[in-house]
């Protein structure tokens, strides 16, 4: 049995996806989730963000790495006469474990790039199908070593071929928008993306009938948007919030849904709002300081008086958040079915 894979996502950066993810896993760890979370982006954020400057000297600095502890020396075999590799996992803490990325992920592009027109060929498809489905396969071996329940995963923001194959091993997407005029082209270009990309994966697993080994579905089914509120007066989204924020529904049902003609709907009203989260700026130095969730941090990581407030009310904001986000999974999956 896998376990099903969760990606955060948007052809746009900057709008604090990582931060999303890290708060995402440790939230679901606390309620009892077994999770895995997997940085597939070249830039490692996500990885630095779990581990601190002597662990990322230990992982990253080594001469001759020998053990498969980053996604990218879990796959270098194949790249040579291998097969894949078992990843070594971090434990992060009893239910969360890690899946690091590494800054060398970036010169496997061009391999996966090479091997996504073959799988439409006629021979050697093994060797195709395991480059391509190379994410798939070591995020299921990762979760079955932790017995995850669910695996996360961060991306970078591109449209290339290491996102292609990210994707393909997706069952679920959030896309993470800021209330802005990039966010907005970020979903014009990402829905047609995803079309593509879905369409061109089933024509790839039609062509290999009989498959040596197991393939991923590819669903990429998106569950909804999260917007991240930057700018807040008076409890009330400033004008230029504003005017992006009620031209997110409309551009989400046609881009990523394919709505053609979607209706005009207030954004609070939209079914595929999963939530908006504050910004939570003050508190965000002050968790990268202590290496935990703004929601964990006490007076003795500096959260004092309205800094603690704030971070009970991230508790409640990001625990909203994932259960809404399990409850549209579980929906999705019986749909599926």
């Amino acid at each position: 049995m896998t376990a099903p894979v969760l990606t955060f996502f948007n052809n746009k950066g900057g709008v604090g996806q990582t931060s999303l993810v890290y708060h995402a896993a440790w939230m679901l760890s606390e309620l009892d989730r077994r999770v895995l979370v997997a940085d597939l982006d070249p830039q490692a954020n996500l990885t630095a963000a779990f581990l601190d400057e002597d662990e990322l000297a230990d992982l990253w600095d080594r001469p001759e790495p020998a053990e498969p502890d980053t996604v990218f020396r879990c796959l270098a075999p194949l790249t040579r006469v291998g097969d894949l590799q078992n990843p070594t996992l971090r434990r992060i803490s009893g239910r969360l474990s890690l899946l690091p990325g590494d800054l060398a992920l970036s010169g496997f592009e061009d391999l996966l790039s090479t091997e996504w027109p073959n799988c439409l060929g006629n021979q050697n498809l093994y060797r195709a199908f395991r480059m391509v489905t190379s994410f798939w396969q070591v995020l299921q071996l990762g979760a079955e070593q932790c017995s995850a329940d669910i695996v996360l995963v961060d991306v970078g923001p591109s449209l290339g071929a290491i996102n292609r194959s990210a994707l393909i091993a997706t069952d679920s997407l959030v896309v993470p928008l800021g209330a802005d005029l990039f966010s907005l082209q970020g979903l014009r270009n990402l829905g047609p993306t995803l079309n593509r990309w879905r369409t061109d994966w089933s024509k790839r697993r039609e062509n290999w009938s009989e498959p040596d080994f197991a393939l991923p579905p590819g669903g990429m089914q998106p569950l909804g948007y999260v917007v991240k509120q930057h700018g807040v007066r008076l409890s009330r989204p400033v004008a230029a919030y504003d005017r992006w924020v009620r031209r997110i529904p409309q551009e989400y049902a046609r881009s990523v849904l394919d709505h053609p003609t979607p209706p005009e709907i207030e954004p609070n009203a939209d079914p595929n709002r999963i939530a908006t989260l504050k910004h939570y700026r003050s508190l965000i130095p002050l968790g990268q300081d202590a290496r935990k969730p703004i929601f964990q941090l006490t007076p003795a990581d500096g959260a004092l008086g309205s800094h603690s407030v704030a971070a009970r009310d991230a508790y409640s904001d990001f625990k909203a958040l994932v259960e809404e986000i399990v409850r549209r999974m579980t929906v999705a999956a019986r749909k599926g079915k």
